[in-house]
């Protein structure tokens, strides 16, 4: 496929691999060793493996043996979401209370009765409402209680209280655990300032390879129900040999996102305030979720009132600028957002709402993109959108 009019703007989705992780793919593709071995090679293999679980500590705060690399951030969120997590110390949770608006892996992922699990309720600027969640947990009494809130959400991009959040559940003798998968190398992130005793992380989403995921705990003194036993990788916390080479990538993509953290953040924020600038000019009437809350600086979420997603998602790509919908299945195919439902958009608002999100290597020219192919896509609208081309 010719990409040189193309502009990619699904980030959130998945980031393009950063160069320098590419090169450390390529050529710890080329080694040869098992990272359990003890031989030359495997102990190569082991120091590969343990030098990207340093890095990817340093860029959330953490200590690199705290650090449980996996298969991907859904596989994380999957093993932590588990009666089993626990303190050493400390009982079994026997309520597991999750944001509404959580990614399918935490809402679906858990290994909890169903019957044991409550969503805390959506703001209508997307943010948790930490008034329900201090009652909730009041009215709990101090059972064990396990917390999962997102650090941003992946279709708003709104940066939920997760700090504050932590406060009332450490208060409550209970654990927070939190996905930080979108958040991860677009900002500032320290596991002991957020106060959870877990987080969650997904090499592609800031610029590694597909296929890798990391747990990182807060500390020592946690005890995990295995997802995946067999060997005694990972320190018997997950078993099976290490993807080297995509763990490697992984580390190398933390290091270069943690390097470039401050910069790139401030620039993100000005494309996106171009990005929203086009979006205002082109289609006055365009409505920007969680616009009045703290976002990521690299999403967008907004509506075009009377087209529907589907339809706009074709013309765009048709016009070369790649977007994503509110929520995509596996399949592809568009659903409504559970995220917009939460937080009380009506449905036929919620059915329009389009993701923008860019990284590390979009540039000024993908707002000039974007804006002819959302101009073209308007020009073709309804005769009775409310948009004005």
């Amino acid at each position: 496929m010719d990409m040189t009019n193309r502009t990619y703007l699904d980030y959130n989705a998945t980031a393009p691999m950063r160069p320098q992780a590419r090169d450390m793919l390529v050529r710890v593709l080329g080694d040869v060793g098992n990272a359990s071995s003890v031989h030359r090679e495997g102990r190569a293999a082991r120091g590969i493996i343990e030098t990207a679980r340093d890095r990817v500590a340093d860029l959330v705060g953490g200590r690199g043996k705290h650090v449980i690399f996996t298969g991907s951030g859904s596989e994380a969120n999957n093993l932590v979401l588990a009666p089993g997590f626990r303190r050493v110390d400390g009982a079994p949770a026997q309520t597991l209370l999750v944001g509404a608006g959580e990614h399918p892996c935490v809402l679906e992922g858990h290994r909890f009765d169903p019957g044991a699990v409550e969503h805390i309720p959506l703001r209508a600027d997307g943010l948790v409402d930490l008034a329900w969640l201090e009652a909730r947990l009041a009215d709990l009494g101090g059972a064990p209680v396990l917390v999962s809130i997102q650090l941003a959400n992946n279709e708003t991009g709104a940066i939920q209280p997760v700090a504050e959040a932590a406060s009332l559940v450490r208060a409550a003798g209970g654990l927070m655990h939190c996905d930080a998968v979108q958040a991860a190398g677009k900002i500032g992130i320290d596991i002991d300032a957020l106060g959870v005793d877990a987080l969650t992380l997904s090499a592609h989403k800031l610029g590694g390879p597909q296929g890798v995921g990391a747990l990182v705990l807060a500390g020592e003194g946690y005890v995990l129900d295995r997802l995946v036993r067999g060997g005694g990788q990972e320190r018997n916390w997950r078993a099976g040999t290490e993807n080297v080479a995509g763990i490697a990538a992984f580390g190398e993509a933390a290091r270069v996102a943690r390097e470039a953290l401050g910069e790139e953040e401030s620039r993100l924020r000005d494309l996106r305030a171009e990005f929203e600038t086009a979006i205002r000019e082109n289609c006055p009437d365009a409505v920007i979720f969680s616009e009045n809350a703290p976002r990521l600086p690299n999403t967008i979420l907004f509506a075009v009132p009377g087209k529907r997603a589907e339809t706009a998602l074709i013309a765009l790509d048709l016009n070369g600028a790649a977007l994503s919908s509110g929520s995509a299945c596996s399949s592809g195919k568009v659903k409504s957002s559970h995220v917009l439902e939460a937080m009380g958009v009506s449905p036929a608002l919620a059915e329009s709402a389009l993701r923008l999100s860019f990284g590390w290597n979009t540039q000024k020219d993908a707002v000039t993109h974007f804006t002819a192919a959302f101009a073209r896509l308007l020009s073709n609208r309804n005769q009775n959108s409310e948009c004005a081309a």
